[in-house]
């Protein structure tokens, strides 16, 4: 899709799929944080200790708000500045809903 076609799909409203660039990289993190989730899960069912545990929940949650920061970077760097120059104040505010949404 040329970059014209995008700007027409955003002035008209029609939902449409987004290219990012760091759509593999994102991928990647998820990859591992779900496999890093699964052996956490394994850990729970051999019944290991809860403090081992929860050290490794820790670090997926880490993973996730790290993944989650590449998500928001790339969204700010191209959608939103898309955005701010087509004038769409509605792109900024569903921005600041899913922040404030991250954020609980």
């Amino acid at each position: 899709m040329t970059e014209e076609e995008h700007k027409e799909l955003h002035e008209a409203g029609v939902p449409h799929k987004h290219e990012h660039t760091s759509t593999k990289a994102v991928l990647n993190r998820l990859s591992r944080a779900i496999g890093h989730l699964e052996h956490v899960r394994q850990m729970v069912e051999d019944g290991e200790d809860c403090s081992a545990v929860l050290i490794q929940l820790a670090a997926v949650r880490s993973a996730l708000t790290s993944t989650s920061r590449v998500i928001l970077k790339d969204h700010i760097d191209h959608c939103i500045v898309d955005a701010v120059e087509e004038g769409n104040l509605q792109a900024i505010e569903d921005l600041e809903k899913a922040i404030d949404q991250f954020m609980k």
